[in-house]
């Protein structure tokens, strides 16, 4: 039987994870309510609809619409329905965090040809500029064949 306490620190870890997961979404470049959303999601492993998130998170609905929109461009969370219900639920999509990977990697893979246009127009008289933009593109060439690999490791286990 779970007391009181057990409940209150409970509450207390899957507060603290769903704020720790905003603050991380942020300093990626995510609105800190989409953290969140995406973080009550996993943690409660539940479908949530508009009203619930809003009122669960104490944020506005426009500022969950925007959240959602976000969440659901990146493959992390789909928008479900319930026989005889008209709103809108959510939850994590299977494999959310290989999706996560792959648009790293497809970040990375798109940092590196940017890049090798610019290598491949400098003149081979420049061989330390070219040394050097060369080394970065291999940079995103390792960060991306890196990813792969984690992604494909990461479908593997779903």
């Amino acid at each position: 039987m779970t007391t009181a306490n057990q409940l209150r620190d409970l509450d207390a870890i899957r507060t603290d994870f769903i704020e720790k997961i905003g603050v991380i979404a942020k300093s990626e470049g995510v609105p800190r309510i989409a953290g969140r959303v995406l973080a009550m999601l996993l943690y409660d492993g539940e479908q949530a609809s508009f009203g619930q998130l809003a009122e669960r998170l104490q944020v506005s609905r426009g500022s969950i619409s925007s959240s959602v929109r976000i969440l659901e461009s990146q493959q992390l969370i789909k928008r479900v329905s319930r026989a005889g219900d008209r709103q809108d639920y959510f939850q994590i999509v299977e494999n959310a965090f290989a999706n996560m990977v792959e648009a790293a990697a497809a970040r990375a893979r798109r940092a590196a040809v940017e890049i090798e246009e610019t290598l491949h127009a400098i003149p081979e008289s420049e061989a330390g500029a070219r040394k050097r933009v060369g080394s970065y593109a291999a940079y995103y060439r390792a960060m991306d064949e890196g990813l792969g690999l984690t992604a494909s490791a990461l479908r593997e286990k779903d």
